[in-house]
């Protein structure tokens, strides 16, 4: 068996490396069990994940003699909540987990963000590792610590920054991922070319399809990539005060309309990423900051992933541009209620840009409802 790709995240005594490669859920048993000798285990999951990919860890952890647990919630966005949160940390505490023993994050996001942040609660802190199985979280979610869920008011805004001890990204479980589910996860591979690596974004136009059609090289390449940028990232600001904020490249729009959309099924986070991203730099363009034909050049790429890019792909009625503002109001970067988004000057030229004039989005917002 290859080695994996090793990705290291140098944050002094709370460093840990993110292991990218094939059959990594076949050999965890062997690496928790040499990292964390004597420990019990707490798997949390959710009911899709537990059927296509849970049977792969119990038995690894069976062979390597480690103790462990199972606590399932159901699957999607709206897992994101109070209620499964309490479930998680209750589920960890009756299986008598101590503050010692270790959380396992196996699934998407969702499943990353709820149980990094129930370990970072249940007795006061507990260590936990990120066993990513969707494209999203392999290249994202579940690098950098930043865990939660969300609120009637908005999303992502109950959490902490609580930085894993190991991730795992077995690259075999995207074979069991339904189209949507990839491109949704591509959405955030594009958006570290768009940030500040043009470089990255031509590569991906030139390997796109084979990407696509599951060449396994390209995959762990771009997953090392992306891992990388948001190391970087990290690295010069771990709890997002400053620099890290353009990790939110189209998140603000795209969390608006998630919110819009109920946090359901009718738009995958990826999704209100990938609108949200040529929203951001349509509106850039607008103000006269970007060339007008990035947008397009960004639109055609994400089309050809499948992915929405514009407010009528969205399935069903919106609420009004009212709505959206609000929504956009709570988003986690609005500093003494001055709104601040990530824009851009070009493909690979993103910046922050603070005390944005509501009236201005407000109307590029109807524009772009037609």
């Amino acid at each position: 068996m290859a080695e994996p790709t090793r990705v290291h995240v140098p944050l002094g005594e709370r460093a840990y490396d993110i292991l990218i490669g094939d059959d990594l859920l076949e050999s965890a048993g062997d690496k928790l069990q040499a990292m964390f000798p004597g420990r019990r285990f707490g798997i949390v999951t959710d009911d899709e994940v537990a059927s296509a990919q849970l049977p792969r860890l119990t038995r690894s952890l069976d062979a390597a003699g480690l103790k462990y647990s199972t606590v399932s919630v159901p699957h999607g966005e709206s897992t994101k909540s109070i209620t499964r949160l309490n479930e998680v940390v209750e589920g960890l505490l009756e299986a008598r987990l101590e503050r010692g023993d270790i959380v396992l994050a196996l699934g998407g996001g969702v499943i990353g963000d709820l149980a990094g942040f129930a370990a970072s609660i249940t007795r006061r802190g507990m260590d936990f590792v990120q066993i990513p199985t969707s494209l999203l979280a392999q290249v994202d979610s579940s690098v950098g610590g930043k865990t939660g869920i969300n609120s009637p008011h908005g999303k992502n805004l109950i959490g902490a920054f609580h930085q894993p001890k190991l991730v795992l990204a077995d690259i075999g479980a995207l074979d069991t991922l339904s189209t949507r589910q990839f491109a949704a996860g591509y959405a955030e591979v594009v958006k570290y070319g768009l940030i500040d690596d043009e470089d990255f974004f031509f590569w991906l136009e030139q390997h796109q399809l084979a990407i696509f059609t599951g060449v396994r090289r390209l995959r762990s390449e771009m997953i090392a990539r992306c891992c990388e940028a948001k190391t970087r990232f990290v690295l010069a600001d771990e709890k997002e005060t400053g620099v890290r904020a353009l990790l939110n490249l189209g998140h603000t729009f795209g969390h608006a309309l998630e919110s819009a959309t109920g946090y359901s099924d009718r738009l995958l986070h990826g999704e209100g990423v990938a609108i949200g991203m040529v929203l951001a730099h349509g509106f850039s363009a607008k103000l006269g900051l970007a060339p007008s034909q990035d947008t397009g050049r960004i639109e055609a790429h994400l089309k050809r992933a499948g992915l929405p890019t514009r407010l009528a792909d969205i399935p069903g009625e919106l609420p009004g541009t009212g709505f959206l503002m609000d929504a956009i109001a709570q988003d986690k970067k609005v500093v003494r209620g001055a709104l601040t988004f990530i824009l851009t000057r070009g493909i690979g030229q993103s910046f922050i840009e603070k005390n944005v004039d509501p009236a201005a989005v407000r109307d590029y917002l109807d524009e772009m409802r037609g």
